[in-house]
């Protein structure tokens, strides 16, 4: 098979299974590696040697660590240094060197066993850290704790990655010495790269970046990436180690996030590329052969990191649920683990069996890992043998609490507690509906009338005497579930206002539709007082302000829809459905609309706002429906993007 069809098997493959494990919310790397599998010798044999993938795949890893580089900060380094130090340095020396002791008693030779030993003592930032942020984990100490012990695996993963490959050089030189040697290597080159970092990288960035051509940009950051990679190279240093220099030279620079989004599509293509290459190399037959194994492995090294992590964490001063809880949430083994293997076997360390079987385990210990970090928090309760919070006694209020035209606050964070201080001070009495245990224990211990639940449960709402209520407010600003409040709310009290906090105006023709009476954007509203705050120091009088600021909630923020879009605006399939675009439109000598008036062009039917007409300089908001239109006009109209864009062909062709 020719080098352009193995190809396009590697990419077909690729799509159709990243979409799948996608689909079943399972990470990307694991489908790379299962199209490797796929489509490599030990699988379907659709690619051969045609082509000397690794070569290209070993820049994936090139510009993964250009990007860790300059994501790295030695400012959040020392803000975490005790628990970096205290737990993550522990955490990869103590894993390291056991597993490097299991390894060399089941007769593996030291060099295989240290590789081994880094192999299963990291753990998937990739992961872990996109499953925190998604839960909201990220937050909790757990979550904090986590971060800290992955920030030192990133760090740990370079001098490994300069170690393995001098076990393969045959050289009667002692290891002690080649590692000075490459010490000095090391320091004279970071040494050349911080200063080019210094001095010459930020002049020729911003010389770059005068020319305002985002091609010259995209190159300049590939060139510079590659640039420091050959150099650590040449002096018999791993190419990763320079990418990952370069990256922290410019990762304090202003261009950081405009280098990391030029780059991101190359490292996630090829890095891809890679995983699909380690792929290749996982024999299936041993994976059939010895699938007690493959699972005997992960589970020991997934409960051995979970003991080592719970017990330098809890040693460091942490909770004992917060260590368990990083425990489960770094168990498993890392895509720098990958990236290992991959470095060993081309430098023949691992024997094909070891690889395979070290791949598998991996795999699978990634696979479960979401539904590891889900659960981290009950099983760690568990373990700690903490008490969960009675919450029995906070589904009802006090015996002796009367109510009575009071207001119903569902979910009493920050700004469900700042309503509350507002209408105490006006001796309005409330009573509040949380979902977080601890905060609703702590509010009643202070006396606070809250209730523990969900604000769609039937007994709480009557728990907190709806039918004699005068407010309904929705306070959480999630508008799924505020929805779902606003229709039990409805089926249990039709007459009851209901206020409702959203973050943006997304769904505020569907929170009105479900029975809100009052719907408050954060971003309108945010846009309102700042608006007030500019005219106000231009000298325009406070009456006029209120009555303009009136004006726009009555209209429900009309002004504030509609906004002209710009190159970063989100134009997804979801996004397009939901958002209005301002557009304008200049109107020719051979334009339709001519000599027709606006209102006989039915614009309103076609479910598209007339907002201003300009004309000789002069603009007009909301212009008459007689006003004929003229060449040279300019009609700025606004509604979904779809619809736009019809309303524009027909004002310029008819029809």
């Amino acid at each position: 098979m020719t080098g352009h069809f193995e190809l396009l098997a590697i990419l077909s493959s690729a799509v159709l299974i990243v979409w799948l494990f996608r689909r079943l919310h399972l990470p990307a790397i694991l489908a790379y590696l299962v199209a490797g599998m796929l489509v490599g010798d030990h699988g379907l044999s659709l690619v051969q040697d045609q082509v000397d993938y690794d070569h290209f795949a070993e820049l994936g890893i090139v510009f993964l660590l250009f990007t860790l580089g300059l994501e790295f900060s030695l400012p959040k380094l020392i803000a975490m240094r005790h628990l970096v130090l205290a737990v993550g340095s522990l955490q990869v020396g103590i894993s390291l060197v056991f597993f490097m002791g299991i390894a060399l008693f089941f007769g593996q030779t030291f060099a295989s066993s240290l590789v081994i030993g880094g192999i299963i003592a990291l753990s998937s930032t990739a992961i872990v850290i996109r499953q925190l942020s998604e839960t909201g984990a990220m937050k909790r100490k757990s979550g904090q704790l986590s971060v800290a012990i992955l920030l030192f695996q990133d760090v740990a993963v370079v001098p490994l990655l300069i170690i393995i490959p001098m076990f393969a050089q045959e050289s009667d030189t002692s290891m002690a010495v080649e590692l000075m040697i490459a010490l000095v290597k090391g320091v004279f080159v970071v040494t050349l790269l911080m200063f080019a970092g210094k001095w010459l990288l930020p002049r020729l960035f911003n010389l770059v970046a005068q020319v305002r051509t985002d091609e010259l940009f995209v190159l300049t950051t590939l060139l510079v990436t590659l640039v420091a990679s050959s150099l650590t190279q040449w002096f018999g240093l791993s190419m990763a180690l320079g990418a990952f220099l370069a990256g922290m030279m410019l990762g304090e620079s202003q261009y950081k996030h405009q280098l990391e989004a030029d780059i991101r599509p190359y490292r996630d293509i090829l890095l891809g590329l890679f995983f699909v290459t380690v792929g290749m190399k996982l024999d299936i037959g041993i994976v059939y052969a010895s699938p007690f194994t493959i699972l005997g492995v992960m589970v020991s090294f997934m409960v051995v990191k979970i003991l080592i992590i719970a017990f330098l964490a809890q040693r460091a001063g942490e909770a004992s649920k917060d260590a368990w809880a990083a425990g489960f949430m770094l168990a498993q083994m890392g895509e720098f683990g990958f990236v290992l293997i991959a470095l060993a076997n081309q430098v023949k360390l691992l024997p094909v069996e070891t690889a395979s079987i070290l791949l598998g385990a991996g795999v699978l210990s990634m696979a479960i890992t979401p539904y590891m970090i889900n659960n981290a928090r009950r099983w760690s309760l568990l373990l700690s043998n903490e008490k969960p919070i009675e919450t029995d006694h906070l589904t009802e209020l006090p015996e002796q609490t009367e109510l009575s035209d009071h207001v119903i606050i569902c979910g009493f964070g920050r700004i469900g507690q700042t309503v509350s201080r507002f209408l105490k001070q006006e001796s309005i009495k409330f009573v509040a509906i949380d979902i977080d245990p601890l905060r609703t224990s702590k509010a009643r211990d202070a006396g606070e009338n809250v209730l523990f639940g969900s604000s769609r449960q039937t007994e709480l709402l009557q728990a907190a005497h709806l039918s004699q209520a005068k407010l309904v407010v929705i306070a959480f600003g999630e508008d799924k579930q505020s929805l779902e409040v606003i229709q039990k709310v409805r089926s249990l009290s039709p007459d009851v206002p209901i206020l409702v906090r959203t973050r943006n105006d997304d769904q505020l023709q569907a929170l009105q539709e479900a029975g809100a009476n009052q719907v408050v954007p954060e971003s309108l509203e945010g846009s309102l007082m700042l608006v007030s705050q500019v005219l106000s120091l231009t000298g325009v009088p406070f009456s006029r302000i209120i009555r303009r600021v009136q004006k726009e909630r009555k209209d429900h923020y009309s002004h504030l829809h509609g906004f002209f879009q710009g190159e970063h605006t989100d134009m997804s399939p979801e996004a397009m459905d939901r958002i209005e675009f301002a557009n304008a439109i200049i109107l020719t000598e051979n334009s339709f609309a001519i000599g027709h008036s606006i209102a006989s062009l039915n614009l309103s039917t076609k479910r598209v706002t007339v907002v201003a007409l300009r004309r000789n300089d002069v603009e007009t908001e909301q212009p008459d429906g007689a006003t004929i239109l003229q060449a040279q006009d300019t009609l700025i109209v606004r509604g979904k993007p779809r619809r736009v864009e019809r309303v524009e062909r027909f004002v310029q062709e008819g029809g």
